[in-house]
């Protein structure tokens, strides 16, 4: 029934959960189900194309769960995410132009200052602030710069998004994550698509680990919610930190 072992399939959908649940927090979800698939025995490819099969279903799930509190209005972003899926496409259909050694050496110094900026950035709440872009230029500029490179790499996305919708768009915290995650839906769906047509999908065990994504979404957002700033904002130090020490350790390994 699955591609590999069922005991593997096991450990992967544990791993599924857990990159769900932090990934509807703080975003870098994929810094768990990535390698936890390429230490099943994934190829790289593989590895990438069912991880955002899964990645989908947990980042749908996440947006969903936000949409119903109240905390962002799809119709609203519907324009963004059609952005960021078209993006998204073309990032994973590129993806073979774009040297990953570059990437790997500039990607964890992104990332430690994306870290570097929430852990000591004083006033950073749940609350609203001065938006220094417009909405029309942050979709058409922002939004698909993150979802082409969320298409073609992908570590440190929700990240990204996180960063661009504080920064520019002048949202809170909680708002922003809210929607990231709607947007980071919309990416992988538009990359998932490309990925569909190569045959690089491992579909039992991606349903599968899909399944896990789904409840560790849903409780991470319900979380997060919960608890809003105070939470999301040391995941976020946590996850981009690791995520840029992951990808150091591939550089130099």
């Amino acid at each position: 029934m699955f591609e590999i072992a069922t005991e593997l399939v096991l450990l992967l959908v544990i791993a599924a959960f857990l990159a769900g649940f932090v990934d509807a927090i703080a975003g870098g979800g994929g810094l768990i189900s990535v390698p936890a698939l390429l230490l099943a025995g994934a190829p790289p490819v593989v590895a990438l194309a069912t991880n955002k099969l899964q990645g989908t279903f947990g980042a749908g799930t996440a947006a969903l769960a936000y949409a119903r509190a109240g905390h962002v209005r799809p119709r609203d972003q519907a324009g963004m995410a059609v952005v960021s899926a078209v993006a998204g496409g073309l990032g994973a259909a590129v993806a073979h132009l774009i040297p990953a050694e570059v990437l790997r050496m500039v990607m964890p110094v992104v990332l430690v200052g994306i870290a570097i900026f929430f852990a000591v950035k004083p006033g950073l709440s749940d609350d609203d602030r001065m938006q220094r872009m417009a909405p029309g230029l942050f979709t058409l500029t922002v939004v698909p710069l993150i979802a082409a490179y969320d298409g073609f790499f992908g570590p440190g996305t929700g990240s990204f998004f996180m960063l661009g919708f504080v920064l520019l768009a002048g949202f809170g915290v909680l708002k922003a994550t809210a929607h990231t995650k709607l947007l980071n839906f919309a990416s992988n769906l538009g990359a998932l698509a490309v990925f569909v047509a190569t045959g690089s999908i491992w579909w039992a065990t991606g349903f599968a680990m899909a399944a896990a994504q789904v409840a560790g979404a849903a409780l991470g957002a319900r979380l997060a919610m919960r608890v809003g700033a105070q939470l999301i904002k040391p995941l976020l130090v946590l996850t981009s930190t690791g995520m840029a020490l992951r990808l150091l350790w591939q550089f130099w390994t």
